[in-house]
């Protein structure tokens, strides 16, 4: 008799259990877009003012972005691609249980040609779209990307492994970025006249960032010491880490990054922060295309902003959040308000608004045409 009750509540809680987080998601996105409004409404005011710049600058800043994309794509690319062989230079050259030849400049290391730029573009197209368009944002997006690259038949331990090693990597040049800047915002050249330079210094800071990236990569105690190095001011600061946690949570992640790219190190680095200096660049274009006046240098950390503004989960892609943090961050370095709203528009109509169509187009072609030979989903395989 008391079976009844039971089997009643089943249904609702399963209900809870599978609907509730999305509803909770949703009204957290509804929220996140109320707060935001009148700064989204206040930029759109700003849309007829594109018409006076010029078309050459959208050509520069879609091309810029596509570099931009491209780049991830590659890196993507690598970290899909599985060895296809080493040849050990002796005994004990193999890694302690990875695969992975500790003497690598002795031994041939080849990965498999059977990852698809098609493939990879297709799901980077359509993850990127959903983490605008859906709550959740990144998240939401890796989530969809590494279904679609399911669907064409790889690996999901491989693909997981991938997608969590480009978002470190990518992850890290973003935070690299402000530490470069400092020495250029204290002794830097004058305002006026120099926004034009931050092409340059797109290009000065990508060879940084990958004489960096190899050296964490290639050396452990360097990263290893960065993080015993933040870890201790964090801690003085009152912050519940230790210097040993921090170190220990950086070298885990190095590690796992390393494991990734294995072979690959300085591609891997260059695909990375071409992917980020390339985004930049554009809304350095963007500001130029307004007539804007900045430093690169302070240009760059409100980008750094607008990045991190993205990463938000309140609303799809930090809608609403990059705009007003990208434009306050800009007044702040000296751009005029009319300028930084106008350089913001123009920018995120490039970066955020155009890939969502191309995302949608990436979504019907993965969708309706399937893989000729996917592989057989048998009982245990990773696929399955």
């Amino acid at each position: 008799m008391n079976r009844g009750p039971s089997h009643a509540g089943r249904p609702a809680r399963h209900w809870l259990r599978r609907w509730g987080p999305r509803g909770v998601a949703l009204a957290v996105t509804g929220i996140g877009l109320y707060v935001v409004a009148p700064s989204l409404l206040a930029m759109l005011d700003a849309w007829p003012q594109l018409e006076a710049v010029r078309p050459r600058w959208f050509v520069l800043l879609a091309a810029l972005e596509v570099g931009s994309f491209v780049a991830l794509w590659g890196l993507t690319r690598i970290a899909l691609s599985r060895p296809r062989h080493v040849r050990r230079a002796g005994p004990g050259a193999a890694g302690a249980g990875h695969g992975v030849p500790a003497h690598a400049g002795h031994a041939r290391w080849r990965r498999a040609r059977s990852v698809r730029w098609a493939d990879v573009a297709r799901a980077q197209l359509v993850g990127n779209a959903a983490s605008r368009v859906l709550p959740g944002g990144a998240a939401t997006g890796t989530v969809v990307q590494g279904r679609m690259l399911l669907l064409r038949g790889h690996p999901a331990d491989r693909v997981a492994s991938a997608l969590t090693a480009v978002g470190l990597l990518t992850t890290g040049v973003l935070a690299t970025l402000p530490v470069l800047t400092v020495p250029a915002v204290l002794i830097g050249p004058p305002p006026a006249h120099e926004l034009q330079l931050g092409l340059v210094v797109s290009l000065v800071l990508a060879v940084v960032v990958v004489g960096l990236g190899v050296l964490a990569l290639t050396v452990p105690r360097v990263l290893v010491s960065v993080g015993f190095a933040v870890g201790g001011v964090l801690h003085l600061l009152g912050v519940r880490v230790t210097a040993a946690g921090v170190g220990l949570a950086l070298a885990r992640q190095r590690a796992r990054v390393r494991a990734a790219f294995f072979g690959n190190w300085w591609r891997s680095v260059m695909a990375a922060a071409a992917h980020r200096m390339l985004d930049y660049a554009a809304l350095v274009a963007a500001l130029v295309a307004v007539g804007a006046q900045a430093r690169p240098s302070l240009v760059l950390l409100a980008y750094v902003v607008a990045a991190v503004m993205g990463m938000v989960p309140l609303t799809p892609g930090g809608l609403g959040f990059v705009e007003t943090g990208l434009t306050g961050a800009l007044v702040l370095a000296g751009v005029s308000a009319d300028a930084a709203v106008l350089a913001t528009l123009l920018y995120r109509l490039v970066s955020f608004w155009l890939p969502i169509p191309a995302g949608a187009i990436a979504w019907a072609s993965l969708t309706v045409r399937r893989p000729e030979a996917a592989p057989l989903r048998r009982a245990g395989s990773p696929v399955a």
